[in-house]
């Protein structure tokens, strides 16, 4: 086990349901895999910005999207911002440099007792108050 908690970003996700990612599937894949059976939970912000990103240009019917979000609900504990979410997100931006949407992501993940948090869009291996930050498609990243 790597984290004690850890969530995933909406890029794992979409990448996990993408039948044309090739490893990027595998891997992403293999990770939700791993959040299923080891302490993962998912953030409301991830489900939320994987149906719009599903659903952009016709890629996946809102239905089936829809149908993923509702299963991925059963299977994990979901996080939802907060107050102090938004106000750390926003000191975040302010002091670590990172894009507001990150930001919150991150606060909701360090609310949610993740010390783990596996994405492409964040600098690999940065610890953030507790939070490390963990790019499963660098040649660096452990295996899943």
């Amino acid at each position: 086990m790597i984290a004690k908690r850890f969530t995933l970003d909406t890029n794992i996700l979409l990448y996990a349901m993408d039948r044309d990612a090739g490893q990027k599937r595998t891997i992403a894949a293999a990770w939700l895999e791993r959040a299923v059976n080891e302490n993962g939970i998912l953030t409301l912000q991830a489900l939320g910005e994987f149906f719009r990103a599903a659903t952009a240009k016709n890629k996946m019917p809102a239905t089936e999207a829809s149908e993923q979000i509702m299963d991925w609900m059963t299977l994990f504990p979901v996080h939802s911002a907060t107050p102090s979410s938004l106000t750390q997100a926003i000191q975040a931006v302010r002091n670590h440099k990172l894009s507001f949407w990150d930001a919150m992501l991150w606060a909701c993940a360090k609310e949610a007792g993740c010390t783990l948090l596996v994405s492409e869009d964040f600098q690999h291996g940065r610890i953030l108050e507790g939070v490390q930050f963990l790019n499963p498609f660098l040649s660096t990243a452990p295996e899943s």
